[in-house]
Parts: C-alpha cells; structure tokens; sequence
C-alpha cells in the first residue's frame, strides 16, 4: 500500500466496502480534507452514495461500513457525522511524518509524476501595435503561472505567443509611424484621431530619422492625402462618422503602400520589431516566458489559411454571398454566420485564427489551452465551430477567459485605450510596485473574475498585503535557521514524534496538502488556489512562530521544531516559484 494517508485511508475504505456491499465493491471511494478542523483530516460521503441503490439509511450504512474498517495506526478518531459523512483524525505520527518527505524530496515535493500529456498554452497573444498595459499584465501573469503549474503537475507544457504581424492593425501602426517621422521633415498631414497615438509612436519616426535620414520622406503632403475623404468634425462619434474616419484611415494605408513601394516593408517591418522587441524584454523582465513566437504572417505565407478554408468549403461549410465567402457558423451554436474571405480577395482575421487552430492541433498537442480577454467571450462558439466544421474534436480546446484588471492610484480608475495612447503601462507598473507584487496581486482571484488592483495596497510592508505576508513568513524561517546555524542535514534525523502542538500538527496538515492543491490548480486552471493556499500556510506559521519558540533548549524539540520550520521554507518557496513570486531570505 501506498506511504500517503489518503491513499491508504481509501485502500481502507474498499475493504469496509467488499465486506458491507460487496455487489458494489466498484463504487468511487471519495475523500476530501474537510475546510473546518474540528471536521477532521478527511471526511467521505461514501454511506450517501450507497444509500440509494442499497435503500438504507446513510448513517447505518456508515456505522456499518465503520464497523468493518480494518484496524490501523494511521487513524486515531473516525466517527459518523451530519447526514451519514465518516470523519477521520489521523494520528500524530502520519501527519508529522510528512516533514521527512517534504526535507527528503526539496523543491519535488508536490511535483506530479510525467503524465506523457502534451499541453499548449497560449497567451498574451496581444497585438504588437504599442507598449503591454496592465490588462494584458494579468493575462500574462495568469498563463505563465497556469503553465507553471501544469508542469509542475506533470504535463509537458508549452508555452506560446501568437503574434499578429499580419493585417490592419500593424498598417495602422506602420502608417502611424510613418505619419510622425514625415513631421519631423515638415511634412504635415493631420494625424488621424483613430490612428495610434501614443509617445512610443513618435519616438519611433525619430529613431527611422534618425537611422535613414529623409529615405522615406520623398514625398508631399499632397501626395500622401490624394483621394482620401474628408474627416468628419471631432465632436461627432455616430457610426456614419466613426466609419468615415476608418475610410479615411485606410485612404491614407493605400497611399503609403504607394508611395513607399518596397520602402513599405521595411517601415512595416521596423515598427512590427521593435513594438515586438519592448513586448518580449518587458514579459521576460516580468519572468514571463515563452517557448514559441507562432507568427501569423507565416499562416499566410506557407498557404494555410487558403488550404484552411477550402477544407472547410471541401465539408460544405462555406458559401458565397455579395461575393464574399461565409463559414456556416451559425449551424455550431454561433449567433450568425462570419466571413472568412471578403469580396476583395483578402482573408479575415478569423480565417487566419481557424488556420492558426488547425496547426494547433496538426502539431499533436494532446490539449490546447487558448487564453484569451473576457471581452472574447463571443468568439468561442465560432472556434470550436470551426474546428468541428474541420472535422476535429473541439473538445482538445479549452478556453479561459481573464477579466480586465482595474487600477487604482490614489483611489481614482486609471482607462486604459492603446490606439488613443492614454493607458498605464506594465512597464510603468513593474517599476511602481514591484514585479512580485505584480505577479501575486494579478493571480489573487479567479482569471475570469473582475480584479481591482489596489497599489496603496499592494506597496504596503504589513500583514495585509499578501504577498508581503507570505514572503515575510519565508524570511523568518530563513532568519531563525541562519540563527541555529547548523547544517540541513542534521534535520533530516529529527524525532518527528516530538512535535505534538496543536499548531505544529495545523501546519503538517497544510504541508500534506500541498501536491492535491497543485493537482486540482491544474485541473481548474485556477492558479488563484496556489496563492490562497499560501496565504493560509503562512498565517499557520505567523501564528506558530508567535506561540512558540524554536530555538529551545531541548535538543531534540529544537531539531523538530526546526524540520518542520524547514519544511514550512521549502513549500513556500514552491508555491511563491509557481506564481512567479521570489522568495527572500531577508526582509
């Protein structure tokens, strides 16, 4: 039988079980540590499933089921409680003995054996058009720490960022760059109001100034306005205006690519490359990595997005309207009908997304995890009717949704728009309170719940920041090993057996916990469990520390003490590594 208490409390069960109902030996045997300690260390709800199909009282059937547990030293209390629930209260001994485990195995306690599942991940996937802001800061710090712990589970994780190098959104930002760098030559065109307007856009026409001088600047402002319609006064935002500046915007694209000829690419390319080049130094100073940069130009180049659509035109899914080309949508649970090539010839983003998805699951991954904005919600049923339509199992595709992360400074909502440029970088963020309270704060509740990042908070030295809290609890382990000053080692021989305080038996009931709660955060893709599992291990030993002394004159308590004080440091420093969170020695 296996050395975990679970395990073997269920190998216990199933032979109460062969004897009380043997013709439902088969049964699930279910054991969950219950969230009140007085409840014990695992309870089961086994007499109530039984219950029905035997026709008898749940509370019998737990007496009975009681009556033929076979005798064991890892149980010390198991009682029949509430409807028909058994409780059980381990001994000390097989709660403490998870000390030795946790000190034996190091920075693998918890770690899940290799599942051979292969998982992508991907996230951020945020179009290169401007500097990340914090909402996409949550996005990140949600995927790298839900990679993290999918690995750590066992999976073998990959991690990707699609990058939109291809279609309107960089033109605008080409154009906008372009439009700058012509002003620093005097060459005037009104700046478009729906064009990309933030400082990062102008520091880019200096440094195209100042690498090519005038190259691309042989031209007037004539030439660059020729045919492009008027814009509508400012003041005006109905949709006949608002669809007369994106006329107007595109006016002025076409003439760009005219004028510049084989000069466009380049300027497309510049400001692609260094939009993505700020994008990857500010996630890998953020400790957000990737292992693939999936470029969707490449959907395009290697023809499959055009291969992509006509298997979908091969199935019957496709048909022409107006002259356009429209996925049956409609017929997978989606609202309407979408267009995957327009009358024009050019293929639509969502085109590309169904090509993107079908390299996904042409690359073999065994689960595919999209990341994707709360704002996208709408646009699930169309994926995975695409890749039904495809004739692949939408099943393979699990979608998590994160909402928008809301500032506050000052107790005032900072918007956030990257095409107006009035937004708060993560940058600017990282530098204001730190990247560890950036990574704690983002992952402090469900991805796909509203987040108010309060900074005051999150800047605070005390017990009421988290991460403060959970840090402080890993340096004062540290400082009260530093003070004993022996070798760890010696620890691992300790007498387990002397650590009787209810505080310390509180503690190794929480250590136990730790590798089911990395399996059921990967499960859930709830990342969020880690940190508040960490929340609740430091308050255990907060409230131990200051009950208790460590460094006794008792040789053998003080060993004891200091194991588990150890072993409290080695899982912090675990969970704190999962959410991307350092561990300090000192504070």
């Amino acid at each position: 039988m296996s050395a975990d208490p679970k395990a073997l409390l269920t190998d216990l069960l199933k032979t109460a079980l062969k004897s009380v109902a043997p013709d439902h030996a088969d049964t699930p045997v279910l054991l969950e540590r219950p969230k009140q300690a007085s409840h014990g260390d695992f309870a089961t709800n086994l007499a109530l499933q039984l219950a029905k199909p035997l026709k008898r009282n749940p509370r019998e059937l737990a007496a009975m089921l009681l009556a033929e547990l076979p005798a064991s030293k890892l149980v010390a209390k198991a009682e029949v409680a509430g409807a028909g629930f058994i409780n059980f209260a381990l001994a000390a001994d097989a709660k403490t003995a998870i000390v030795a485990g946790v000190l034996a195995r190091g920075a693998d306690f918890g770690r899940g054996a290799a599942k051979g599942v292969k998982v992508l991940v991907e996230f951020v996937s945020a179009n290169p058009t401007g500097p990340l802001h914090v909402g996409h800061g949550r996005g990140a710090a949600y995927g790298a720490s839900l990679s993290d712990v999918l690995a750590f589970a066992g999976f073998d994780v990959t991690r990707e960022y699609y990058v939109n190098d291809a279609g309107r959104q960089m033109d605008i930002l080409a154009l906008s760059t372009w439009l700058r760098y012509l002003a620093l030559f005097g060459i005037e065109v009104a700046f478009p109001p729906n064009a990309y307007q933030g400082d990062y856009v102008t520091e880019m026409g200096r440094d195209m100034r100042d690498a090519h001088q005038d190259r691309f600047a042989r031209v007037t402002a004539g030439q660059v306005l020729a045919g492009t319609p008027g814009l509508p006064p400012a003041e005006r935002n109905d949709d006949e205006a608002r669809q007369q500046r994106e006329e107007h915007l595109d006016a002025l694209i076409a003439n760009a690519k005219r004028l510049l000829g084989d000069d466009y690419a380049w300027v497309h390319g510049f400001a692609l490359n260094e939009q993505l080049g700020d994008g990857r130094d500010d996630l890998g100073e953020f400790g957000v990595r990737f292992d693939k940069w999936f470029s969707e130009q490449s959907l395009f180049d290697t023809g499959l997005v055009e291969r992509a659509v006509k298997q979908l035109e091969k199935q019957g899914h496709i048909y022409v309207q107006d002259g356009a080309k429209w996925f049956r949508s409609s017929a997978f649970g989606d609202e309407k009908d979408r267009v995957v090539q327009r009358e024009n010839g050019l293929y639509t983003y969502f085109a590309s997304d169904i090509a993107y998805h079908l390299n996904k699951y042409e690359r073999g991954f065994d689960r595919i995890i999209d990341i994707w904005g709360a704002d996208h919600h709408g646009y699930i049923p169309r994926v995975k009717g695409a890749i039904a339509a495809l004739g692949l199992p939408p099943e393979k595709l699990e979608v998590a949704l994160v909402q928008f992360a809301v500032l506050y400074r000052n107790g005032q909502k900072t918007s956030m728009s990257t095409r107006s440029g009035e937004f708060v970088t993560l940058r600017e963020l990282r530098q204001e309170v730190g990247n560890d309270a950036c990574r704690f704060f983002y992952v402090l509740r469900k991805s796909d719940q509203h987040l108010d990042f309060d900074l005051d908070l999150a800047k605070s030295q005390s017990n009421e920041n988290p991460v403060y809290y959970v840090q402080y609890a890993h340096a004062r382990v540290c400082s009260v090993l530093n003070q004993w000053g022996g070798e760890a080692s010696e620890l691992a021989g300790a007498d387990l057996g002397l650590l009787q305080h209810e505080r310390e038996l509180a503690l190794c009931a929480r250590l136990a916990a730790f590798p089911e709660l990395v399996q059921n955060a990967a499960a859930d893709h709830a990342p969020h469990q880690v940190a508040f599992y960490l929340k609740d291990l430091a308050a255990d030993f907060h409230g131990w520390y200051n009950a208790e002394r460590m460094l006794v004159e008792d040789e053998a308590l003080k060993l004891a003490r200091l194991a588990l004080a150890g072993a409290v440091r080695q899982v912090l420093a675990s969970g704190l590594a999962l959410l991307g969170v350092s561990a300090p020695e000192s504070m």
